[in-house]
């Protein structure tokens, strides 16, 4: 096989998101369940003989040096293959929204290079790899939805039926390092158990970057109270700025929810979304 088209790269939600302390070297520790969702980017990956990585813009021009190109790059070191590839990205799900766009590309490109270099990796040896180059990746290389620790490289999967969700995202971004020097940021949560969550899936926990994020980018407030009206619930999602509600099982008249989007200022992306059963890359790594 020399090139794998129309790879998907699903974004997650953070159905809440909890900081429980943090490690002697400054890393903080979290509780968190994350789920795939059907909105993503799209990649397009061909071997090259000749060890080089490059990466095509199919939309926006992205930074010269993305999570993808690292990845690569740590795959090709660790395993001392001779191959590179051309990686051609369809960018769609947007950056700064707390919805792992990049780190799904990182992991995308892992499982198809797995397969395009002859590698055969397990996915326990790929997860390790992958928590080098980014704290959310080892999850977009499991199988699905899962219960997430530690600084995100702990994982225990999940089953979780598929759900309706609705999905906003203002224009602006937020840093996750301007969030961390919040003094609003919560950072001291009581651990939970898996238990508690799936007690009560939708109502379970809070997003501690929730109140720091409000204050500072205005328009995340007004995302959820957008949402909040329209399906009676809204939260942030990890890092934010994006925000997303559950919708009730049945859509329309009966939820009080149009099955049109908000009328939001220009330049807000919305979407209604459905949460994955499994990753749609599951079946391509070995267990």
């Amino acid at each position: 096989m020399k090139a794998c088209y129309d790879l998907p790269a699903p974004a997650k939600l953070n159905l809440f998101l909890h900081l429980v302390g943090r490690r002697a070297d400054g890393y903080h520790l979290l509780q968190s369940v994350f789920v795939p969702i059907d909105w993503g980017d799209v990649l397009h990956i061909e071997r090259r003989d000749d060890g080089r990585l490059r990466r095509h813009d199919l939309g926006a021009r992205l930074p010269d040096d993305d999570l993808c190109l690292r990845a690569a790059r740590a795959l090709q070191a660790a395993s001392g293959t001779r191959y590179g590839a051309d990686i051609h990205l369809d960018k769609r799900v947007p950056w700064g929204a707390g919805l792992g766009g990049g780190s799904s590309d990182a992991a995308t490109t892992l499982i198809a290079l797995n397969r395009l270099w002859g590698l055969h990796w397990p996915r326990a040896r790929l997860i390790e790899l992958g928590s080098t180059v980014g704290a959310d990746v080892p999850f977009f290389l499991g199988p699905g939805p899962a219960w997430v620790e530690g600084i995100g490289e702990r994982l225990t999967p999940l089953d979780l039926p598929a759900a309706e969700l609705e999905v906003l995202k203002p224009p602006q971004g937020l840093a996750t390092r301007d969030l961390f020097a919040s003094p609003l940021l919560v950072r001291d949560t009581k651990p939970a158990i898996v238990a508690d969550f799936l007690a009560d899936p939708r109502g379970f926990g809070r997003n501690d970057m929730q109140a720091a994020a409000v204050a500072l980018c205005a328009s995340v407030g007004q995302a959820l109270e957008c949402l909040k009206q329209r399906c009676g619930n809204s939260r942030m999602t990890g890092s934010g700025s994006a925000v997303f509600a559950w919708v009730g099982e049945k859509i329309g008249a009966a939820t009080g929810v149009s099955l049109q989007g908000p009328d939001v200022p220009e330049g807000w992306q919305w979407r209604r979304c459905r949460s994955l059963e499994r990753h749609p890359l599951a079946g391509w790594v070995s267990d």
